[in-house]
């Protein structure tokens, strides 16, 4: 079993005591599932609008 350390508000400059907590990985990766998938959205968001911009829309 590995630990893991999760930031409560997702803010990994926030290490203060109270916003970590220890999960092992499983329960870490569930936990930041919501927050991995916003970013990821918001990735794919970013490149398509950039590559409609520079490159023109999408074939």
């Amino acid at each position: 079993m590995v630990l893991a350390a999760a930031h409560r508000d997702h803010d990994t400059s926030n290490n203060a005591d109270a916003n970590l907590a220890a999960f092992c990985q499983r329960c870490h990766m569930i936990y930041d599932r919501p927050e991995h998938q916003r970013r990821r959205w918001r990735t794919l968001f970013r490149r398509k609008a950039l590559g409609d911009l520079f490159g023109g829309p999408y074939g």
